[in-house]
């Protein structure tokens, strides 16, 4: 075990270095001098020669990146060229709105989409199974943005059941701040329990025709023992799989929601920083993402060693 974990963080701290390359390196190919972009309107020689020496561009690209991960490491992202304030302030403030709207998300389509997916497999050919299908392929058809706007519409203008928009921090009012994001990550579950429920059903269908399944059945388990503890478990690697990489993807991904609700997360921070060209803000956020990836899929992988023993198993010594 302590060999596959190590094995596992190697491979996730150099997978981030190369991250930190990819992200300076992109960076600096963006056409057009980013001198002048942080100029704004006085260009003159002097202004761009100081801007120059202030972020370190005139220095060669081994030094800027030894500087540009010196200063990461101690926590400093730089400063936003439009207002001024430290990066690393603006992402802790906008970080953990994006954070919660996600796992929160994240819980609501798993606890929907494994419920709908094992009802769908151990019920096949049944009535049950078509419902379940056809919510599936309607979470996976209706865009985000349209069911969003409707569900503001109904559930928030019509009948005043939520917040339109807006946003209460979790350590001012836990009760207000779970009422202002039951609706987004709904609406941001959706698809994912969609496709939760169609990998689970996938699955479960695979797993209850299983030899081992059979034998469970033949010693006389219950129903619910043989379902939940054989064919279920086995299941769930699929599911780690697709919450793990989807976790990455809603942090990174939730503009559109952010955006109809009015959140002041980190997608709408993404938006801000690309239209207003702030490259330092755009940098951290790249890295962010980069860096949430990576751990999100360390942890899965920690999780497939529970889940399946024969991962834990692969990793050790012969």
């Amino acid at each position: 075990m302590a060999r596959y974990l190590a094995t596992r963080a190697w491979q996730s701290l150099l997978t981030l270095v190369l991250a930190a390359v990819v992200v300076f390196l992109g960076i600096r190919a963006l056409p057009g001098d980013p001198a002048l972009a942080l100029a704004g309107e006085d260009r003159s020689p002097e202004a761009l020669a100081a801007i120059r020496s202030e972020y370190g561009l005139d220095q060669s690209l081994p030094i800027q990146f030894w500087q540009y991960v010196s200063r990461t490491v101690r926590g400093d992202l730089g400063t936003s060229i439009r207002t001024g304030e430290p990066v690393s302030e603006m992402l802790r403030t906008a970080l953990p709105v994006t954070l919660e709207l996600s796992v929160l998300a994240i819980l609501i389509a798993t606890l929907l989409g494994v419920l709908a997916g094992v009802v769908a497999a151990v019920r096949r050919g049944r009535p049950e199974e078509w419902v379940a299908n056809a919510l599936a392929l309607i979470g996976l058809s209706v865009p985000h943005f349209w069911l969003g706007l409707v569900a503001i519409l109904y559930l928030a203008v019509a009948t005043n059941l939520f917040p339109a928009s807006g946003f209460v921090p979790l350590t001012q009012d836990p009760i207000a701040n779970l009422h202002h994001l039951v609706l987004p990550s709904v609406i941001l579950g959706t698809g994912l329990a969609a496709v939760i429920m169609r990998q689970t059903r996938s699955s479960m269908l695979d797993a209850l025709s299983a030899d081992y399944v059979r034998t469970a059945e033949a010693k006389g388990l219950r129903p619910r023992v043989v379902i939940t503890r054989h064919a279920l478990r086995n299941s769930l690697i699929v599911v780690v799989t697709i919450v793990g990489l989807q976790l990455g993807a809603l942090i990174s991904g939730a503009v559109v929601t952010e955006q109809i609700f009015t959140l002041p997360g980190f997608g709408k921070l993404t938006i801000d920083a690309v239209f207003q060209r702030d490259y330092p803000v755009i940098q951290a956020v790249i890295l962010v993402t980069a860096t949430s990836y990576i751990v999100i899929n360390f942890a899965v992988d920690l999780l497939y060693s529970v889940i399946d023993p024969r991962v834990r198993v692969a990793g050790e010594p012969s």
